[in-house]
C-alpha cells in the first residue's frame, strides 16, 4: 500500500480519559530540586505471568555505574525489559548518557549509586517497556481526499514541515524508532538528520529515500494527464527497467543517503493505474536490486501483495516483505527458508476498506482493490503467524493517520498473535529487522534508553499501548504523565 503523496497534517486524534500514575514526578536529586508533582490514583497492574522480583537474567552481571554523565533513575512498578521474557516488579533502570547503564532490583536512590544529583522518575504504578518500533511508515505523508492534487502543488519544503508534525505525533505515541519506506526527493533524509541533530522532536528514523519501481508500476508517476506526467518525469530517478538500470537506481538512493532500499515487486492498492496487484518486477530486476543493496550494506524491503510477487521477492533474497496480502503455502515455505520478515500493515488494510466504503473518496479502480486486499491482509497474516513466520510490526502510517500506530496491536491479536508476541514484533523483532538490535528493541545495559510506560498491563489488554503516558528517547524525557515536556532545539 505504499504510495507517494502529500497532505495537510490531520488533527491530533482525541485521547481517551487516562488514569494517571501515582505521584508521577521527576525529582532532581535528594534535595528534590525541580520537583514536578503530578498527583494520580494508584492502580494494580494486571499481568498474564506472575512477576518476578529480581532483574531479568538476560541482563547478566550488572556493571558498576560510570563516573561521569547525566543520570536518571526510573522506578518501574512492572518492567518488561526484554519482550518475550517474564516481566519483573519493583525495578530501577539506571540511565546514563542516554544509555541503559544497569537494571537494579528494588527502587534505588541517588545515594545508592553515588550520584546525589541524579533525577528520579517515579513510574511505580506503571508498566514499563522498551520504546516501540514501527517498521513501515511514510513519515512526511498522510492520505487524504486531495492527496493526488497536493502531490503536484506542495513543494518538498512543505512536505518536510508536515513531516515534523507527523514525527512528533509518532514519538508521543510511544514509537521511538521508525523505518520510513518511501519519501519524495530527500525529504525523509533531511528530517532524519534534523531529528538526529536534536533540532526537531521525533523518533529515530531509518529512511529508504524513494522506493524503486518499474515504468508504469507502483511507485512510478501515475494518474495524471500526459503533460503533467512528462513534467514530473525528471524526478523519476527511482524508476528502473532491466537489471543494469536497477543496479544504478540502488546506488543513486544510497548516494542520496538511504539507510535501506525499498522496492515495489507488485502493484499497489493506491496506484491510479489498472495494473492490479500482481508481480511487476522481473526476477532479474529483483535480484539485481537485492544484490546491489546488500553489496552496499543496505537491507531491502519489498512491497508485495500478490503471491507471485511475494515469492519472487523472497527468492531474490529480500529482508522483509511489506503487506504480504495474498501469501500462500509457498510463501510461508520461503519465509521460513530465508528468514525474511513479514511486515503486515493490517492498519493500512483496515483504513483503505473504511475509505472505500465512503462515497467519492476513491476512484473505482482503487476502490475495487481496497475492498479486496484489505480483508485478505488480516486473513493471511493469521496463516503466517500460525506457521511461525517471523513478524515485525509495521503499520503503513501515512495511509492511516500518524500517531495511531498502536492500533495495529489489536488487529494483530485479533488475527491470533498473543499480546506478548505482538509486543515482541514491535521491539525485539523489529530491531533485528532494522539491523539495530545492538542498541534498540530491549532494555539492557549498553542499549539506548528508549523507554515508554502505560498505566495498565498490555499483556492483559494490548490496547493499553494506545495510550502511552511516558516517553523517553535516548535518555531525554519527551512525555510525562501523558503530557509533552518542554523541548529545546539544539544548535
Amino acid at each position: 500500500m505504499s504510495t507517494v503523496m502529500s497532505a495537510v497534517p490531520s488533527p491530533v486524534p482525541a485521547a481517551p480519559p487516562r488514569r494517571r500514575f501515582r505521584g508521577s514526578r521527576l525529582l532532581a536529586g535528594a534535595a528534590l530540586a525541580g520537583l514536578l508533582a503530578l498527583a494520580g490514583t494508584p492502580s494494580a497492574l494486571a499481568q498474564t505471568t506472575a512477576p518476578q522480583t529480581t532483574a531479568p537474567q538476560s541482563t547478566g552481571p550488572q556493571p558498576p555505574p560510570a563516573l561521569s554523565g547525566p543520570v536518571t533513575l526510573i522506578h518501574a512498578g512492572t518492567l518488561l525489559a526484554v519482550p518475550g521474557e517474564k516481566p519483573v516488579t519493583q525495578q530501577t533502570i539506571v540511565v546514563r548518557d542516554g544509555k541503559v547503564a544497569e537494571i537494579r532490583a528494588g527502587f534505588a536512590q541517588p545515594a545508592d549509586i553515588q550520584t546525589p544529583d541524579a533525577q528520579v522518575v517515579d513510574l511505580r504504578d506503571a508498566f514499563v517497556l522498551p520504546g516501540l518500533i514501527d517498521s513501515h511508515v511514510h513519515i512526511i505523508f498522510e492520505l487524504g481526499p486531495d492527496s493526488q492534487l497536493r502531490s503536484v502543488t506542495d513543494d518538498p519544503e512543505r512536505s518536510i514541515l508536515d513531516g515534523t508534525v507527523f514525527a512528533e505525533r509518532t514519538l508521543m505515541a510511544g514509537f521511538t524508532t521508525v523505518r520510513d519506506v518511501g519519501s519524495s526527493a530527500r525529504t525523509g533524509v533531511a528530517l532524519r538528520d534534523a531529528i538526529a541533530a536534536g533540532k526537531v522532536r521525533g523518533p529515530t528514523l531509518l529512511v529508504a529515500g524513494q522506493g524503486l519501481a518499474v515504468t508504469a508500476g507502483h511507485g512510478d508517476i501515475n494518474g495524471f494527464n500526459e503533460k503533467v506526467t512528462e513534467a514530473l518525469s525528471d524526478s523519476r530517478i527511482n524508476v528502473c527497467d532491466g537489471s543494469d538500470t536497477c543496479r544504478q537506481a540502488v546506488r543513486e538512493q544510497v548516494r542520496r543517503g538511504a539507510d535501506l532500499i525499498k522496492l515495489s515487486a507488485t502493484g499497489g492498492v493506491l496506484s491510479q493505474i489498472a495494473a492490479g496487484t500482481g508481480q511487476q518486477m522481473f526476477d532479474d530486476e529483483l535480484r539485481s536490486i537485492v544484490e546491489t543493496a546488500h553489496l552496499m550494506g543496505r537491507k531491502v524491503a519489498a512491497h508485495a501483495h500478490a503471491a507471485d510477487g511475494i515469492n519472487a521477492a523472497l527468492r531474490a533474497g529480500v529482508d522483509s516483505v511489506e503487506h504480504g496480502s495474498y501469501l500462500d503455502d509457498e510463501s510461508i515455505r520461503l519465509f521460513r527458508q530465508t528468514g525474511a520478515y513479514l511486515v503486515p500493515t493490517l492498519l493500512a488494510g483496515k483504513t483503505v476498506v473504511d475509505m472505500a466504503n465512503r462515497p467519492g473518496v476513491m476512484s473505482p479502480a482503487v476502490k475495487r482493490k481496497a475492498l479486496t486486499v484489505g480483508p485478505m491482509m488480516q486473513r493471511n497474516f493469521a496463516r503466517a503467524a500460525k506457521a511461525e513466520v517471523k513478524i515485525a510490526f509495521g503499520t503503513d502510517s501515512g495511509v492511516s493517520a500518524h500517531g495511531i500506530n498502536a492500533q495495529e496491536f489489536k488487529l494483530m491479536v485479533e488475527a491470533g498473535l498473543s499480546p506478548m508476541d505482538a509486543i515482541r514484533a514491535a521491539t525485539v523483532n523489529a530491531a533485528d529487522l532494522l539491523g539495530i538490535a545492538d542498541r534498540a528493541g530491549s532494555l539492557e545495559p549498553g542499549k539506548d534508553a528508549d523507554i515508554i510506560a502505560v498505566s495498565g498491563s498490555p499483556l492483559e489488554n494490548v490496547t493499553a499501548l494506545e495510550t502511552v503516558d511516558f516517553v523517553m528517547r535516548r535518555g531525554a524525557v519527551h512525555k510525562m504523565d501523558g503530557r509533552r515536556t518542554p523541548f529545546e532545539p539544539k544548535g
